[in-house]
C-alpha cells in the first residue's frame, strides 16, 4: 500500500484551527515528489492548496478545496486532509481516469496543430510563448484565475495594440482547451476577464510617405538586389501585404484590353480557414514588363517573385526586413519605416485621388470599416476639398436665362 504522508498540524481540524489565521498557507507536506498539499487559515472555513514544480525551476500554487473544519467532508467541495492529498495529486498529475489536466503550454500546442489543420498562422502562437513566464505555461489552464492573468497581461512591455494582439491569440488557445475539456476546465470567465482587451488601442501609423519618397526609396531597394527591388516595386505598386506578394504565382499575370493586372490572392488576415480569393489589381505596363521578365517560361503555378537565388520569397521570415531596413536607410528616409508603409502610402495615395473606399478596401484587401478608422485625417482632409467644389459662391455673376439684378 502506498504510504500517506502525515502532518501532525493538518490532518485533524482540531490542530488546523490552533494555526493563526494568515494570507500564508501553513504546511507545505510533500505529497509525491514535486507536488505539495498546504492549508491556509482562514476565519472561516481554511482552503487546501497544491503547489506543484514544473521541472525547469519554477512552481505554481493554487487553492482547490474547503477544509472540513467546520462541516463534514463530502469528498468534492469540502474535504478532509487524506481526500485533499489525493485531489492534489490529479490536479498536479492527473489520474488514471481522468488524465493529466491541460496546461497553458500544451494548450498552446494544440492550438497551433488546429491552426495548421485548418490553414490557418500557427507561428502567432510563437508570440506568446515568447512573453509567458515558465511557471504560468506549466499551469493547467482549469486553475488559471482572471487575477493573474490580467498581472501578466498589465506586466507586458509592449504597445496596447500589440499587447490585444498578444492576448487574443492566447485566449483562442484557452478557449480552445476549454471547448475540449468542459467538465474540468469551467473557468472560461478568468480569461474573459483577465485578458480582456485594452480600449482605444487603434492609431493611425506615421508611416505615409511621399510619391517621391517611394520612388526614392524604390530605387535603393534595386541597388541593394534587383531581385529585391522588384519585390518592393509590387508592394508600392499594389499596396499588398507581404503575404500576399509571395503567394503571388506566374499564372496570376494578366492582360487583356485594358492593360495588364495582378490576379492578388486575399490574406489569411481574419480568421483561420479563410477562403482565398484572387481579384483584379490593375498595374502599370512597366511593372508588367519586369514581372514577365522575371516569370520568364516558368510554370503557371510557380512563385511569381524569387529571391536573388531562386528561391521563393517567405512571408512569415526575415529575409525581406533585413535588406528593406538597409534600402531606408540608403535612400536616407526614416529608420523607423517599414514595408509596411508602402501599403499605407498606397491607400492614402488613392484615398486623394478620389477614388470610392469600397474600390480601394476590396483592391487592398480590407474594409471600409478599417480604413476610416486608420485613414480618417486623411479622409477628413479630401474630404474638405471636395466638398469646396461644390460650394456655392455668391461672388460670381450669373449666366444662363437668370438677369442679374440692378444695383
Amino acid at each position: 500500500m502506498a504510504r500517506r504522508p502525515r502532518s501532525a498540524e493538518l490532518e485533524t481540524r482540531t490542530a488546523r484551527l490552533k494555526l493563526p489565521v494568515r494570507k500564508r498557507p501553513h504546511g507545505f507536506v510533500t505529497i509525491a515528489p514535486g507536488i505539495a498539499l498546504a492549508y491556509r487559515r482562514c476565519k472561516g472555513s481554511g482552503r487546501w492548496l497544491v503547489r506543484c514544480a514544473d521541472g525547469r525551476g519554477s512552481s505554481w500554487q493554487k487553492a482547490f478545496a474547503i477544509a472540513d473544519d467546520f462541516e463534514d467532508a463530502n469528498g468534492e467541495s469540502v474535504l478532509d486532509f487524506w481526500q485533499a492529498q489525493i485531489r492534489a495529486r490529479q490536479l498536479a498529475r492527473g489520474s488514471v481516469d481522468t488524465g493529466k489536466p491541460i496546461s497553458i503550454d500544451e494548450a498552446l500546442d494544440a492550438y497551433a496543430a488546429d491552426l495548421k489543420a485548418r490553414d490557418g498562422l500557427a507561428g502567432n502562437v510563437s508570440r506568446v510563448r515568447h512573453h509567458l513566464p515558465p511557471a504560468l505555461a506549466a499551469k493547467p489552464v482549469s486553475l488559471l484565475t482572471a487575477q493573474e492573468l490580467r498581472h501578466w497581461r498589465d506586466g507586458l512591455d509592449m504597445k496596447p495594440a500589440t499587447v490585444n494582439r498578444t492576448t487574443r491569440q492566447l485566449k483562442a488557445a484557452l478557449n480552445l482547451a476549454q471547448r475540449l475539456d468542459p467538465t474540468r476546465i469551467s473557468n472560461a470567465h478568468a480569461w474573459k476577464v483577465g485578458l480582456a482587451s485594452l480600449r482605444d488601442t487603434h492609431t493611425a501609423r506615421n508611416a505615409i510617405l511621399s510619391d517621391q519618397d517611394v520612388l526614392a526609396l524604390i530605387e535603393a531597394a534595386y541597388a541593394e538586389d534587383v531581385a529585391f527591388g522588384l519585390f518592393c516595386e509590387t508592394g508600392a505598386v499594389t499596396g499588398a501585404r507581404v503575404s500576399q506578394i509571395c503567394a503571388l504565382e506566374v499564372g496570376d499575370l494578366q492582360h487583356n484590353g485594358d492593360g495588364s493586372r495582378l490576379m492578388m490572392p486575399s490574406s489569411r488576415k481574419g480568421h483561420a480557414g479563410k477562403r482565398i480569393v484572387h481579384k483584379p489589381v490593375p498595374i502599370p505596363a512597366s511593372l508588367a514588363t519586369k514581372l514577365r521578365q522575371a516569370a520568364g517560361e516558368r510554370s503557371a503555378s510557380d512563385a511569381l517573385l524569387l529571391r536573388f537565388d531562386g528561391k521563393p520569397w517567405s512571408a512569415t521570415s526575415a529575409d525581406h526586413r533585413v535588406p528593406f531596413a538597409r534600402a531606408v536607410a540608403r535612400a536616407g528616409l526614416n529608420p523607423k519605416i517599414v514595408f509596411y508603409g508602402l501599403r499605407h502610402s498606397s491607400i492614402v495615395r488613392q484615398i486623394l485621388a478620389g477614388a470610392p473606399l469600397r474600390v480601394i478596401a476590396d483592391a487592398h484587401d480590407t474594409s471600409t470599416k478599417q480604413i476610416e478608422i486608420t485613414y480618417s485625417a486623411h479622409i477628413s482632409g479630401h474630404t474638405d476639398a471636395l466638398l469646396r467644389r461644390g460650394l456655392l459662391d455668391t461672388a460670381q455673376p450669373a449666366t444662363g436665362n437668370v438677369v442679374p439684378l440692378k444695383a
